[in-house]
């Protein structure tokens, strides 16, 4: 099956999502942004502010850091993942990212439940670093409410936060 990849939405904690066509992959390597959480997801994408999107009713997504984040961090150590099944609303934290530098949490933009995890975190967590927006993903998530997205912001918006 193609894999239609959308834009990628972004919250101002620094969090992305990403739809796609499918439940596996879309995740895309996203040059010039840092730290953040992302999600991919089925259909539709999204960043978190007012960038007006219409996805999917109820598409899946892939949550983890930016690149923007993981510079931030620095050199990460630990990653905490979230527990499979679990119900979250959006601004959960959901795990932590551990760094030699500090420590954050990683909030979910959207409700819903997760449904998978990034166990290569668990002996790789330095992944992170590498691929942020890419193989360093966290997590899975089956999203709840879907109009949630809507709320988050576009590409550029989220470039000028970052430059803020």
């Amino acid at each position: 099956m193609a894999i239609t990849v959308c834009e990628k939405k972004y919250t101002k904690e620094h969090e992305w999502i990403e739809l796609s066509d499918d439940q596996k992959e879309g995740i895309l390597p996203v040059p010039h942004l840092q730290r953040s959480t992302f999600i991919t997801s089925k259909t539709q994408c999204s960043y978190k502010a007012n960038n007006k999107l219409t996805p999917s009713p109820s598409p899946t997504g892939t949550i983890g850091i930016t690149h923007y984040a993981a510079s931030s961090l620095g050199d990460v150590v630990y990653v905490e993942l979230p527990a499979l099944d679990l119900e979250v609303s959006a601004g959960d934290s959901i795990g932590a990212v551990e760094s030699v530098k500090s420590a954050s949490d990683i909030m979910t933009p959207v409700s819903g439940k997760i449904i998978a995890t990034n166990e290569k975190l668990e002996e790789k967590p330095g992944t992170i670093n590498k691929g942020p927006e890419g193989e360093g993903w966290i997590a899975r998530i089956q999203v709840g409410d879907a109009k949630e997205v809507e709320g988050l912001l576009g590409l550029e918006e989220y470039r000028k936060l970052v430059e803020e």
